[in-house]
């Protein structure tokens, strides 16, 4: 029995990874002719997905021959190999269910095909519906999986209290501002680089911190920065992690309401005056899918509902201040003079960021690769700041496990110049954070 699968693929999974092709081992891989036809209605833009058309159509390029419409070629050693199959006809169980003629169901159509000379054939695609079409039709259908985290658990995680820490020990963290040697505390095993924990003793507790390059665990002291007061010991925790200059990456995830990039630019505020330049970003997922041509005005006018709730955060620390004081004149003349820039992430694609606090709201709503390009523009000096909801995702395409933000947070543990911090407590208001726990 032939157990070699047959892995058809829907245009989206090669505008999420242009790449794709290769990560189906020893299978075949087939490309409906009606994909490469929407393929091309994207290769002109500067979204990510424009570059994935690009890039997917150079690759092709790469690999393409006269065999590609018949016998196939092969993607590599221990690959299968790749086909593009043109249109097939719709079975009648496809015309009774699906009686409009889209792209969509010229891609079943084809998966229908196959799967009648290889039973093994499955249809790859991150379109819920499609896959519920493909499904009613028996055809086996599955996401896109190649960069899927595996273990959410781990980024939801609340700080962990450890408890029966040794009063002594916990007196030595108050009185050493250097830390304690992290072998003094006897943990069953040594923490992740910059692991947050609240230890507890018979008498006190301690925020703390474990230092991987001095190997100490050293005391979290609570500050305000640039007039915004942490209320609890995570919001406490990630102003300590966006202020350490040898955390070059920061992750803050959590619920609306917990004030991820409040703290984040009160922060970048705070040490302005160490960077070149303050840039707050995020991406553009326009409503239901709709281009933003569809929004009137000129560029500014389409684009500020998006950037609205950047200018609110701004506005929240601006109002801890008097209209004449300084720290309120000076946000006013960063602004002006470009020092502080809020953006679509769009306008900033492409740059190189040196000495730059870069901090990237709405996270969750990018790709794994669009992650990685944003962090490989890091320049020397430059720190960048990940925020972002993992359960609130617009994009339709992306879930908990496959967006960039979830992707970091995981990829990245471990390293000595990243910190996670998972933010669990709402702090906007008693009404804002009942609505996020019941509605």
């Amino acid at each position: 029995m032939n157990s070699k699968k047959t892995f058809v693929l829907d245009t989206n999974v090669i505008l999420h990874d242009h790449k794709c092709i290769y990560n189906f081992h020893e299978n075949d891989v087939v490309i409906p002719i009606v994909v490469l036809e929407e393929i091309d209605k994207f290769k002109k833009g500067n979204e990510i997905i424009n570059y994935n058309a690009r890039e997917f159509t150079r690759e092709l390029d790469k690999v393409a021959g006269n065999l590609l419409f018949k016998e196939g070629v092969s993607l590599g050693e221990n690959k299968g190999k790749l086909y593009v199959v043109t249109g097939k006809a719709f079975s009648e169980e496809l015309k009774d269910s699906f009686f409009q003629d889209t792209p969509d169901h010229r891609i079943l159509a084809v998966a229908d095909y196959l799967r009648k000379k290889n039973p093994n054939t499955v249809l790859i695609t991150k379109d819920i519906n499609l896959r519920l079409k493909a499904k009613s039709l028996g055809i086996v259908a599955q996401d896109y999986e190649t960069g899927k985290i595996k273990d959410i658990k781990a980024i939801n995680k609340v700080i962990p209290t450890v408890n029966d820490i040794d009063d002594a020990i916990i007196s030595r963290l108050y009185k050493n501002f250097e830390g304690v040697p992290v072998e003094d505390f006897e943990f069953p095993k040594k923490p992740d680089p910059h692991k947050y924990s609240i230890l507890k003793s018979s008498k006190s507790s301690v925020l703390t911190h474990f230092d991987p390059i001095n190997q100490v665990i050293n005391r979290v002291v609570k500050r305000p920065y640039y007039g915004i007061e942490p209320r609890n010991a995570e919001q406490t925790f990630s102003l300590d992690a966006l202020a350490r200059p040898e955390i070059q990456l920061v992750s803050l995830t959590g619920k609306a309401g917990t004030g991820k990039t409040l703290l984040a630019l009160a922060s970048a505020l705070q040490q302005i005056e160490k960077f070149e330049q303050v840039l707050l970003a995020r991406p553009i997922v326009p409503l239901s899918n709709r281009d933003l041509g569809f929004l009137p005005g000129d560029v500014k006018d389409k684009i500020g509902p998006y950037m609205q709730p950047l200018f609110d955060n701004l506005s929240v620390i601006k109002h801890k201040f008097k209209s004449n004081s300084k720290e309120y004149l000076k946000i006013e003349e960063y602004l002006k003079e470009e020092k502080l820039v809020i953006t679509p992430l769009a306008f900033i694609r492409g740059r190189s960021l040196s000495n730059v606090f870069f901090i990237v709201d709405e996270a969750q709503n990018l790709t794994p690769h669009e992650v990685k390009t944003i962090i490989t523009r890091a320049g020397e000096g430059t720190k960048i700041i990940f925020t972002g909801d993992v359960q609130q995702i617009d994009s339709p395409y992306l879930d908990e496990k496959s967006n960039g933000l979830s992707y970091l947070s995981e990829k990245m543990r471990g390293q000595k110049l990243f910190a996670h911090v998972n933010l669990v407590k709402g702090e906007r208001s008693y009404l804002a954070e009942l609505a996020s726990n019941l509605l």
